[in-house]
């Protein structure tokens, strides 16, 4: 499953620059709807495009491994080499 860090993220940019990042600045910044924020920050598995993916880089300045993380779901995919 990936796991988006976006929480992160807002909490690290908020930290350096000692002040407070909402969602509604994130939006009106990169263009991404407030409610996608939303679910990619709290919804688990949620699926989004590469052009959001994008744009939260860009906002962050980050690499793409920054934001988003492969965690292996132990349950879904089988112990198989490949």
């Amino acid at each position: 499953m990936i796991r988006f860090r976006l929480k992160e993220l807002i909490a690290d940019k908020e930290y350096k620059e000692n002040r407070r990042i909402t969602f509604d600045e994130i939006a009106q910044s990169t263009g991404i709807h407030r409610t996608t924020l939303s679910k990619v920050a709290n919804q688990k598995g949620y699926n989004t495009t590469t052009d959001v993916l994008d744009k939260l880089c860009d906002f962050f300045n980050v690499p793409l491994h920054m934001l988003a993380e492969h965690n292996r779901s132990d349950d879904k995919i089988p112990d198989t080499k490949l």
